[in-house]
């Protein structure tokens, strides 16, 4: 397939896409306000800046376009026929951040979760976004369980103890 815009529409157009608000986002966004989820957006604290952010649920969930992010086997993912080398680079450096960012938020406690824009189209996205509210309403019961604690039992003690066994502790004990 031929592009048919010019280096410099082709630049222009893709300088024009921001990492904040996009429409998939937006979609998230509104489903969970809708079911009386609230959030914050990129917070800034926290590392790679998550779209959106759970305090109550610790998790962070991240709206992935799938071209940007690399979504292997996704059709939304090709590589562009010009300048395939940068692309590669650069899609390749955006998937080790993603990689590293979890990891860093894992080691604070925290949940990831990533969606991906594939899964926001019509066709899916209700479904996607049932399975959303089923994994945070899952987090939030298991990191709000309650615990039973055990107390250990010493020795059970006698009402009455033998008066040798008795004075061989205090013995013992000065």
């Amino acid at each position: 397939m031929t592009d048919f815009l010019t280096s410099i529409q082709r630049h222009a157009n893709m300088a024009a896409i921001h990492g904040k608000d996009t429409k998939p986002e937006m979609v998230v966004r509104r489903w969970l306000w809708g079911h009386g989820f609230r959030y914050r957006l990129n917070h800034p604290r926290l590392p790679g800046k998550p779209d959106i952010v759970m305090r109550k649920y610790r998790t962070c969930i991240f709206v992935n376009g799938c071209f940007w992010h690399g979504h292997e086997g996704c059709r939304y993912y090709t590589i562009p026929k010009s300048n395939t080398e940068f692309w590669k680079a650069k899609i390749q450096r955006n998937q080790e951040r993603d990689v590293e960012v979890q990891h860093r938020l894992a080691s604070m406690g925290w949940h990831s979760i990533t969606i991906w824009e594939c899964e926001l189209k019509p066709k899916v996205r209700e479904q996607t976004l049932e399975s959303l509210t089923f994994t945070l309403n899952r987090i939030f019961l298991k990191n709000h369980s309650f615990k039973q604690y055990e107390i250990p039992e010493e020795e059970p003690m006698m009402v009455a103890e033998d008066i040798a066994d008795y004075n061989k502790k205090n013995i013992n004990d000065v």
